[in-house]
């Protein structure tokens, strides 16, 4: 970042390079460069984990004081050689890697002293930066500014849920103005009915990866304008949709301002979808060609990343309102508003349905060659929700693939953790530099992975008491409830973590489903047991704010106030000193609505053991080693299993989970406890981190939709016109296609299929004929099973018919022939069928 962005903080010789450190949001972990801000303001540290504020509010005393500290400058100077080691690293692309990446998101949770994030989305893409910084990866972030962002939660006298909306004043914030290429602030415009709104411009720095965020509050708007980027989340549905437009279009507004010219735009969620329409028509007006072709080159280099299990939980919008603010961009592509409805509704044939509404998933869809969910079993999910997208294509073709989402390990280990898997390197590595994939930690022994998990416990009982003592003065504490939460918690017991969002389908309170019988748990004199629970509800989530009420009470029952604690305000500084220091990680969902879920992935390189429902990314990643599993891979619709469950996981915190942590050796070591320790860190850190998740996405996705952009885009976008009018004869001629007699001869152990096929005004280039089958379900788990798709081969010309012809394929008759049906497709091998073109014929 431009040391002319914060030249007015006028730092003390010796200490000019905290002000890159305190701007750089990929510093922002735990034991970094904790103990120099500490050292500048306790106070302001432990309450805003806000660098930059401390910066600007440290006074030139306080400074000079420590510009005389050898010790602090040495450690400075080492903090920022480490920066400017990895801003210099060389980075040696593939050559089918893109040059340039855009990732959308409508949150982003880098940090505490950031707060534009909600929850499990935001997080992601925060770790997304991260990792993109880390391993060169060449990505653009962009989302929005939000003037209160998400509530901050406050408990009441009796527990129930109390919501802040601070004001995120962005002179205090991380952030800088942005700044166009001739050096001035940058501002953008976007088009709304009868005024241009005008979007300021933030740049937030994650070390070798640039975040920008788009903020409404310009004077120069209208006073109801200005507030469309005041709540993140907006409510109601007209501002929310006007959110989205800014997202969408007005980022992309920035990267052209700024010169960034991304061959992939990655859309975190349908929120961004808009951005398709504003690329579409940026390649429209450079190249000069028709908006369909426009719109077949760009969707190449698009891809879209589902985090929804429901499809109630989409963006969906009122026709009318979107054309209201859309139709000025669809005009600019030269479309009516029917081809703009269609692009964001199913294809259902017979047209628009009169009260269908907009939907922004099926819009993204519409404009990325690559869609992905982020969890095998989130994959399968998705194929369900967009099945009537693709109407009689197979559900097991529908084009979702999937990416499992992954944690970075250095936002969410602990100090004692960096140290443990520092010391496994082989050959020894630094904490900023640790290779997940080649550990040592399966050579440690057992009492070196017990003494881990005893520092790491005891880190968290001191955080916990210092928390929770503050959170009982803010609630106006007696004496005796203030001495009390200064001694909760022991770090000796097992210690259980429980913290999510809570709402009904994650079940936030299945684990108080029987309040005494937990309790008796806790409170075992011989195997006793403490809990660390978080959570928070959405404002207008009634439900759920009975659920905080509820484990609030549950925590503040006088026989076991010691052994429960209860934190408001779950957030990223709670959770990186929370997930580290579990013994046990216990997640409830109701499969199969946790997509993912990324909490219990910030344990596994810190020694905590998963307990969980099997529900999307357990559901792949459990092994009896490893830790211990609810359900039984079933769906069980809204509440019916919910008691079977509860009792489930009694019984396994009874008879499984608390026994083997107390069985001891001679030595007081639990050795079944650390063999699963070990298990689970070898295992899953590596599979679960999100170098893997960048590493997938670059192999899967991003390299083969650069591929094609590049040659829809070259010469103007021929290949694009191409395909475009490729699209156009099959939608003239499709109705035209019909499948005749089928002939079935054995020849020995093979079937013999042929097919009439009457293509109409089709060429047979334009189609593909194949015969298709089921997976057979014994073969594999229905997550990995795959149809049989042949190709039959143009045999020769029909007799008699005009554009008829006979296609044949010989199949081995280890199956039944009936279990093939024959069908056509459409077929160009520059074109991502289904996604981009999803008609089909089958034989009837």
């Amino acid at each position: 970042m431009d040391m002319k962005l914060h030249s007015d903080l006028n730092l003390p010789p010796g200490l000019e390079g905290l002000a890159d450190l305190a701007l750089d949001l990929r510093w922002t972990v735990r034991q970094t460069t904790d103990r120099i801000w500490e050292m500048l303001d306790a106070e302001a540290w432990e309450k805003t984990k806000n660098p930059y504020l401390i910066l600007q509010n440290v006074s030139r005393a306080r400074l000079d004081e420590a510009a005389a500290d050898e010790n602090l400058r040495k450690e400075i100077a080492s903090w920022q050689e480490k920066r400017c080691r990895l801003l210099e690293r060389s980075l040696s692309p593939g050559k089918d890697d893109p040059s340039s990446i855009a990732y959308f998101s409508m949150e982003f949770g880098l940090s505490e002293a950031l707060p534009i994030y909600s929850g499990g989305l935001g997080i992601l893409a925060g770790d997304y930066l991260k990792t993109a910084s880390d391993m060169g990866v060449p990505l653009t972030g962009i989302g929005l500014l939000y003037q209160q962002g998400y509530f901050r939660q406050i408990l009441s006298q009796d527990g129930s849920q109390l919501e802040a909306f601070p004001y995120n004043d962005p002179e205090t914030l991380p952030i800088v103005p942005a700044r166009d290429r001739d050096g001035s602030r940058l501002r953008v415009r976007i088009e709304l009915p009868g005024r241009s709104l005008i979007l300021r411009v933030w740049q937030a720095n994650v070390c070798r990866v640039n975040l920008y965020l788009l903020d409404s509050n310009d004077p120069m708007n209208r006073p109801w304008d200005r507030a469309i980027t005041a709540n993140l989340y907006s409510p109601g549905q007209e501002r929310r949709l006007i959110q989205e437009i800014v997202l969408g279009i007005g980022g992309w507004n920035v990267l052209e301002k700024l010169g960034i010219e991304p061959e992939i735009c990655h859309l975190n969620e349908g929120h961004a979808a808009f951005v398709v329409l504003a690329r579409a028509h940026s390649f429209m007006k450079r190249t000069g060609c028709s908006a369909r072709a426009a719109l077949w080159a760009t969707r190449a280099g698009n891809v879209f990343t589902t985090h929804t299990p429901v499809e109630a939980g989409f963006d969906r919008f009122d026709r009318t309102l979107v054309g209201k603010y859309a139709h000025f961009y669809a005009e600019r592509l030269g479309h009516s508003m029917d081809d703009l409805m269609k692009l964001g509704l199913g294809r259902e044939p017979g047209g628009l349905a009169g009260a269908a509404l907009f939907n922004m998933a099926h819009l993204a869809l519409s404009g990325c060659s690559h869609a992905n969910g982020v969890s095998r079993l989130h994959r399968g999910v998705s194929r369900r929700i967009f099945q009537s997208r693709y109407p009689r294509w197979p559900e097991l073709e529908v084009p979702v693939d999937y990416v499992t989402n992954g944690v970075h390990i250095p936002t969410w280990d602990s100090p004692a953790a960096q140290r443990l898997w520092s010391e496994a390197c082989p050959g020894g590595c630094g904490p900023e530099d640790i290779d997940y994939q080649k550990s040592g930690i399966e050579e440690m022994g057992d009492k070196e992975l017990w003494c881990f998990c005893a520092e790491t416990r005891r880190d968290l009982v001191d955080y916990v008491r210092r928390r929770h003592f503050r959170q009982e003065v803010e609630r106006g504490a007696g004496e005796d409830g203030l001495k009390a939460a200064r001694h909760v918690l022991n770090p000796n017991f097992l210690t259980i973590g429980f913290a999510r969002r809570a709402t009904a389908y994650k079940r936030t309170d299945l684990l108080l489903s029987n309040p005494d019988r937990l309790a008796a748990i806790l409170k075992n004199e011989r195997y006793p047991v403490q809990m660390v629970m978080a959570a928070k509800a959405h404002p207008a989530d009634e439900e759920g704010k009975e659920m905080v009420q509820k484990m609030a009470g549950f925590a503040a029952r006088p026989d076991i106030y010691d052994r429960v604690v209860f934190l408001s305000d779950y957030d990223i500084d709670l959770a990186q000193h929370l997930q580290p220091g579990v013994d046990v990680w216990v997640n409830t969902p109701r499969r199969p609505n946790e997509a993912c879920g990324t909490s219990g992935m910030k344990i596994l390189a810190n020694g905590g053991l998963n307990l969980s429902n099997l529900d999307g990314w357990w559901d792949e990643a459990y092994e009896p080693e490893v830790g211990w599993c609810l359900g039984d891979r079933q769906e069980h619709g809204d509440s019916g299993r919910d008691g079977e469950e509860a009792e489930m996981l009694y019984r396994l915190l009874e008879e499984n989970v608390v026994s083997l942590f107390y069985e001891r050796d001679e030595n007081g070591i639990p050795g079944g406890w650390t063999a699963m320790v070990r298990a689970s860190m070898t295992r899953l850190t590596p599979r679960y981190s999100s170098e893997r998740m960048m590493q997938e996405y670059v192999e899967r996705l991003y390299r083969p939709a650069a591929r094609a952009y590049r040659r829809r885009s070259a010469e103007g976008g021929s290949l694009a016109a191409e395909l475009a009018a490729w699209q156009a004869r099959l939608e003239e001629g499709w109705k035209d296609l019909r499948l005749g007699r089928m002939t079935i001869i054995q020849e020995g152990e093979m079937w013999s299929f042929s097919v009439e096929a009457y293509l109409g005004e089709l060429q047979p280039e334009d189609v593909r004929v194949e015969l298709y089958a089921d997976p057979l379900p014994e073969e594999e788990p229905d997550e990995e099973r795959r149809p049989e798709r042949i190709e039959m081969k143009r045999l020769g010309p029909l007799a008699g018919a005009v554009n008829g012809f006979v296609f044949g394929a010989k199949v081995a008759a280890a199956r039944a022939a009936e279990d093939y049906t024959p069908r056509i497709v459409p077929y160009h091998p520059e074109a991502f069928v289904p996604m981009e073109e999803g008609h089909i014929l089958w034989m009837r």
